[in-house]
């Protein structure tokens, strides 16, 4: 059975930083897309990044939001997803899902129609 675990969330002042962690068990993701999008109260789930290894090299995406401020990163040794979260806003305050696909594919890895398995969130509240 595939779980993933979110952990890292909190409260933080804006402007400051919070590291976020997504431990994937039951299957390795190594290179399968892994991605975090966050959902905040009354909105839809948007993307927030994604990660994809192609061959030799891995691919970043990110929202235009976030671009410049996050980094996604991952360690496929530990199976686990990151996302440092820097120059936070008061806008950044959601709950932050991790998620991964299930295929190789790199097709519409901003969007959660590419991503199979979810974790069940981790809370941010960035205060102003």
């Amino acid at each position: 059975q595939v779980q993933l675990v979110e952990s890292g969330g909190g409260l933080v002042q804006a402007g400051g930083s919070l590291r976020l962690s997504c431990a994937a068990s039951g299957r390795t993701f190594r290179n399968n897309p892994m991605g975090w999008f966050r959902q905040a109260p009354g909105k839809e789930r948007e993307f927030v990044a994604a990660i994809k290894r192609d061959g030799a090299n891995t691919n970043l995406y990110y929202s235009d939001s976030v671009k410049g401020r996050f980094t996604i990163s991952r360690d496929n040794a530990q199976n686990t997803v990151y996302l440092q979260m820097n120059s936070l806003k008061p806008e950044d305050t959601a709950v932050y899902y991790c998620a991964a696909g299930a295929q190789t594919s790199d097709r519409y890895l901003t969007r959660a129609i590419a991503y199979d398995y979810w974790g069940q969130g981790t809370q941010v509240t960035v205060s102003s």
